[in-house]
């Protein structure tokens, strides 16, 4: 085994839109194991919009990394070393392990290690049983609560949350509509999927055509994207619906907050709920979404698909795939 490190570094923070100058490739020695410590080969590492809001200089759910730390992100590996009573050499396990090859960890915390069952493949707990997917769980029925019989509109459709939120939303009997861009992503989504009705806002009228698909509004928004799309399902949204706000990744470049929303009173005058919520809240309850999501993708419910780049020297470029609408599924990179 060698015993360098290399590792991706935040080298600045961005100033609008992230680039690849943002961070610096780097080589440390791995250290030897002290009691309670494991050693972890990363074989996978994870990429996910959330990433971009953890590397600005300003307050959020998780601390922001700082200047010349590993970058932070969801991985899985292998066990290489360990002093630790809970794990064995071989072990596969899952965590925030960052942006590097090895990690050495004493699991507790934001920093555990999960353990990867026999028989799933390595990528499982980064993609359909991974934190995107439990996040799409619990935004979806606990925050929208749908109902059989209702209009479910989810934006960012084709992503790693989106796609598991509105392929639930169709397992508890909704209408669902995605939205999405480009014509394959759109094409997934109607045949793979299997939702009611696409809408690709890169070719399409987005405000006509929802007007189209809900003649009698929205009962549930699970919204990804923020901005025009935003604004365009507050302008058709119906009375007592629930408006469940997983993420805007339209906005996580701007320099300048975006334009206001134009169709905010709407939430008034039709006694519409919206609600933010974040993932951590929820951490306790993770088995449960696990469990369903497990039975959901074993018996075909539910589809999903990674997107696997490879090479460390990758890592930067994978992750701008995200903002750029270039990822088909979960992004990820392998490493090993």
């Amino acid at each position: 085994m060698t015993s360098i490190n290399r590792q991706w570094l935040l080298a600045k923070r961005p100033l609008g839109h992230v680039t690849e100058e943002c961070f610096e490739l780097a080589e440390s020695e791995i250290p030897e194991l002290q009691d309670g410590q494991i050693l972890i080969q990363n074989h996978y590492l994870a990429f996910e919009p959330a990433m971009r809001g953890w590397i600005d200089d300003a307050p959020n759910y998780l601390p922001p990394v700082q200047i010349g730390e590993v970058m932070r992100a969801s991985a899985a590996g292998e066990i290489i070393q360990s002093r630790h009573p809970d794990y064995e050499v071989g072990d596969r396990v899952s965590g925030l392990f960052g942006w590097q090859e090895y990690t050495v960890l004493t699991p507790g915390g934001l920093q555990s290690a999960t353990k990867v069952p026999e028989g799933l493949e390595l990528t499982a707990p980064l993609s359909i049983l991974g934190m995107t997917s439990v996040t799409a769980y619990f935004g979806l029925l606990d925050v929208g609560e749908p109902k059989a019989g209702e209009t479910v509109v989810v934006t960012g459709a084709a992503g790693a949350t989106g796609s598991v939120a509105a392929q639930i939303a169709r397992i508890k009997g909704c209408r669902v509509i995605g939205v999405a861009g480009g014509p394959e992503k759109c094409t997934w989504l109607r045949e793979e999927a299997k939702l009611d009705a696409v809408i690709d806002y890169k070719n399409e009228n987005l405000m006509d055509r929802l007007g189209e698909l809900c003649p009698d509004g929205i009962d549930v928004a699970f919204e990804n994207v923020g901005g025009e799309q935003l604004d365009a399902i507050l302008f058709h949204i119906a009375n007592h619906a629930r408006i469940s706000l997983c993420g805007a990744i339209s906005a996580y470049n701007d320099l300048e907050p975006e334009p206001k929303l134009r169709y905010v009173g709407h939430l008034i005058k039709r006694r519409v709920r919206m609600q933010g919520f974040i993932i951590l809240d929820y951490l306790g309850r993770a088995q449960e979404a696990l469990s369903d999501l497990a039975d959901w993708a074993s018996a075909g419910e539910i589809a999903y698909r990674v997107d696997v780049q490879e090479g460390i020297a990758n890592v930067p470029k994978t992750f701008l795939r995200l903002f750029a609408g270039k990822n088909q599924g979960k992004q990820l990179l392998k490493l090993v």
